[in-house]
Order: structure tokens, then sequence, then C-alpha cells
């Protein structure tokens, strides 16, 4: 019988074609055909929304754009480009000669194919390259009093360090140290009391775990203090919008660097939650993040990104950027995505406590990986562990 295929990369597509016997170089003619790619381009004047428009049209695609566009009675409009790989590249060749600005667009539009058609293989770290070709597990260490989910079960060094060790043996490719709550609400934690909580941690743990140490702080003198430890990755919540200087020691360090977006502090986000394009702002967020990262000196290898689920968004902004989080692999960089136990589960699955909210983390890790996030920051290894590898055995061609 007749069926639709569901083919959700060019692997897949490239092993259908090849299961059916299409000759090799057929093959390399006939996947960008199977790869229908909308993409949206922002605010262009009417007079270059046409031209796209029709020439998209001439090619078999199409364009979206606001009414009015036509007769040019708007200033401004939104383009959503409506085409295949094989459409959008000939769209790209067809724009080159053409004005309003139409060339660049048409060299960023080649960018972003090429982006999306090559994922990084791996993430540079201070002293060494992670592979990013099976998702990471980023194990979750707080040793601060206030965690909104296990704070104060591992404020000392004795069992933050064998809670570390808990976390290696069961499968965690990176320990997230963090000794200031980020929780909604949280209170400001001065850098030197968050550096007396961190260091006799990670200098207990130094030469006893094979994996990298991150450590979850946006303070440049702390994470300065915690490279110097033997961190190799800065998780900052804040996108560098809290203290700018910390790209300049993650330059220096070459360490790895997670940007993340936020809307205000932990005291603050949870009363703004409101969007006009949630992954639209989310995506200039971090676009300038990443711009501000490059500027101080570290290079695109060092840095991931991470939409920020729980902050600064309610419920219904945290499930809709686990729909569209493959919108965001077009800024070039391996995403993180950090669920685990987080309120929207609760909400959703009426769970007040977060250790009650296991299943439902399973089902947001399992979905962030299949839409391409690369490391999962999660409470619950050895469980997440199994959620991600069998995720990532599901939706790839082959089993690592």
């Amino acid at each position: 019988m007749i069926r639709p295929l569901i083919l959700r990369s060019t692997a897949e597509a490239r092993r259908e074609l090849e299961r059916i016997g299409v000759d090799p170089a057929g093959i390399a003619r006939m996947l960008p055909k199977l790869e229908p790619l909308p993409i949206l381009v922002p605010g262009l004047r009417p007079a270059a929304a046409n031209i796209l428009k029709q020439e998209l049209l001439s090619l078999g695609g199409d364009a979206a754009v606001a009414r009015g566009t036509v007769a040019c009675s708007i200033d401004r409009t939104d383009v959503l480009l409506i085409g295949t790989r094989k459409q959008l590249s000939g769209l790209c060749a067809k724009l080159a000669q053409q004005p309003f600005g139409l060339a660049a667009l048409a060299e960023q539009v080649r960018q972003l194919l090429a982006t999306l058609a090559t994922p990084r293989p791996t993430w540079r770290l201070a002293r060494r390259e992670l592979p990013l070709q099976r998702p990471l597990i980023m194990g979750i260490l707080n040793v601060t009093p206030d965690s909104f989910s296990d704070g104060g079960r591992f404020s000392t060094v004795e069992t933050a360090v064998a809670h570390a060790l808990q976390m290696v043996e069961q499968g965690a490719d990176i320990i997230d140290i963090g000794a200031e709550s980020t929780r909604p609400g949280a209170p400001l934690v001065a850098p030197d009391e968050e550096l007396r909580r961190l260091l006799p941690v990670l200098e207990a743990l130094a030469g006893r775990i094979a994996v990298p140490i991150s450590i979850d702080t946006w303070k440049a003198p702390v994470a300065e203090a915690a490279l110097k430890a033997g961190a190799e990755i800065i998780n900052d919540i804040s996108g560098l919008t809290f203290d700018p200087a910390l790209a300049q020691v993650a330059a220096n360090h070459r360490a790895g660097l997670v940007l993340m977006h936020t809307r205000g502090t932990p005291a603050t986000m949870q009363q703004d939650t409101g969007y006009q394009d949630l992954l639209g702002e989310i995506a200039d967020f971090l676009q300038a993040s990443l711009q501000a990262a490059l500027t101080a000196g570290c290079s695109p290898e060092q840095l991931v990104l991470d939409p920020g689920i729980g902050f600064g968004k309610d419920t219904t902004g945290n499930l809709e950027i686990l729909r569209r989080l493959p919108e965001l692999a077009s800024l070039g960089c391996p995403l993180l995505v950090g669920s685990s136990r987080k309120r929207f589960i609760g909400t959703v699955l009426e769970r007040e406590k977060p250790e009650d909210r296991l299943f439902g983390t399973a089902a947001t890790v399992a979905l962030a990986v299949a839409h391409g996030a690369r490391i999962l920051r999660v409470h619950d290894v050895q469980a997440m562990r199994d959620v991600v590898d069998m995720t990532h055995s599901i939706i790839s061609p082959t089993i690592d």
C-alpha cells in the first residue's frame, strides 16, 4: 500500500533512497528535493518581499507575506519562504544581482543552509574536546542550601563529592556545580560566599573524576577561580548580560561556555513571562550573547546555547520551546536543555513535589533529544541516561 514517509534528517532520506536502489549520483540530486524548509525573514520592505515571492514561485516554491505587500501599502512585512533546500539554493542564485539588500540576504540564507546541513561535531573545553554525536548528560550538583529541588542535600563537601562520584558512575558526561540558587525568587549570593561553597568541592574532586566539571555561575571572579581550580566549563544563566567580563574569562581560559536566555534576574524573572514572538526573541537574545562572546575572543567551538526553560517563561512558553527547539539550530551552536523537575512539569501533571516529576522530565528530555538537543542538564542521571540513549537510538540511522 502507498504511505507517507517520515524523513526527519538527511541521513534518513539517504537511507531510504539507498534502500530503493537509487544511483549514487541520483541520491545527490534527490536529497535537496526531499527537505522542505520554511525560513522566516523578518522586516523586509514590500518591494524586496515581492521580488522574493516572485522568484521563489518561479522555482516551484512560495512565500507568505502580509496583506498590503503587493500594493506596497504597508511599511514592512515578515516573509515566510516556503521551499525545499534545492529551491532555496536556487533562490540564492537568483538574488545575487537583485537590489534592496537581497544579495546580502541570499548570503545569509546560504550560510543558514550550510549550518543546518553540518551540525558541529564537538564541544571544545579548557582541556579537551567532547564529541557530540551522542547526546551528553550534564549531572546537576547543587551545593546550595536553597535549591528548588534538592536544597541542602549536598551542601557539605563529603555529600557533594559522593553525589558527584555517583552521577559519574551512573553515566554523567559532565558535572555541573552550582553554589548559588537560580530558582524563581532566589536572592543574590556574594562572590565570596559562592566561592566558599564551591572551591572545597572542586578541590576535593580534583583527580577523582575523569569527566569535565562545569560551574553554574554568572560572575567573572567566581568563574576565574573555579577554572584555575580545575573546572572546564562556565554555565552562565544570563547569556553574558549580568557580568559582561565573564566572556573575557572564558576566552582567556579557552573554557566551554554555555549562554542561556533569561529575562530579568532570578528574583524578578517570573514577573514578566509574556512574549510577542517567544522563539524569535530567544534567538535574538542568544545571537547577541554569541556576538559578545566572539568579540571577547571566544571561538565558536567553545559555545553552547540554552533557551532557558523556566527562566522568564510560563508553562505555555516552556512547552512551546520544546516543540519548536529545532528553530534555534540556525544559530549554529549545540543546544543544551535543562527541563529537569521544573515547575511547568508539575503544573501540567499536577505534581507539587519536584522529586515526583521524574516521568514528566523523561518526556521532556526525550523530546528535546528528538528535536536536536546535544546536552541534557538533569538531576536523575541514571534514569535520564537511559532516556537519552534510547531516544538517540530511535532517531539515529545506526546505534553508536
